[in-house]
């Protein structure tokens, strides 16, 4: 079953650990027999390569900040997964990487200037607050949904590019 699981998911050792208890309880398990070693299971797993919480977590990372979501939100999904705090700070998205993000979910989302009335402040305390509920920090969420216009938005995501280029 966890083969299976590996083989079709991609997946933490916590959630893998997670779903193998939850089956046994589904599923019952013998009272005259001992319970199964998950832990040994799950770390034999990892040893074999077949679980890599760092690769989850990058790739996790990933998608999510390309969805739009902000650093905080993805450290809280990452959390979530059982990734511990030491590989969270280390695939931890930069600042050039945080404002494609706001600017993703901006698109997405239409908001700022992307919005189909962009002059209709009413909504800018929403469009705000669903930046932050995303993750992105205050300050993101105020210069995306407060630009100008398109232009200035992008120029504004793509001003930190050289530092991303930079880490490549």
């Amino acid at each position: 079953m966890a083969l299976a699981y590996v083989a079709r998911y991609a997946t933490s050792s916590a959630k893998l650990e997670r779903y193998l208890a939850r089956k046994l309880r589904e599923r019952g398990w013998a009272e005259n027999l001992p319970p199964p070693d998950i832990s040994a299971l799950v770390d034999r797993y990892v040893e074999l390569g077949y679980i890599d919480d760092e690769a989850f977590a990058r790739a996790k990372s990933g998608s999510l900040m390309r969805r739009g979501y902000g650093n905080r939100r993805v450290d809280q999904e990452l959390g979530q997964a059982g990734i511990s705090s030491t590989i969270r700070e280390d695939v931890r998205a930069g600042e050039a990487e945080q404002r494609h993000a706001a600017l993703a979910l901006a698109r997405k989302r239409r908001f700022g200037p992307f919005a189909r009335d962009p002059s209709d402040r009413d909504r800018r305390e929403k469009h705000i607050a669903a930046m932050l509920r995303a993750g992105h920090s205050l300050d993101s969420a105020r210069e995306m949904v407060d630009a100008a216009s398109e232009q200035a938005a992008l120029e504004w995501a793509h001003e930190l590019d050289e530092e991303l280029h930079d880490e490549d």
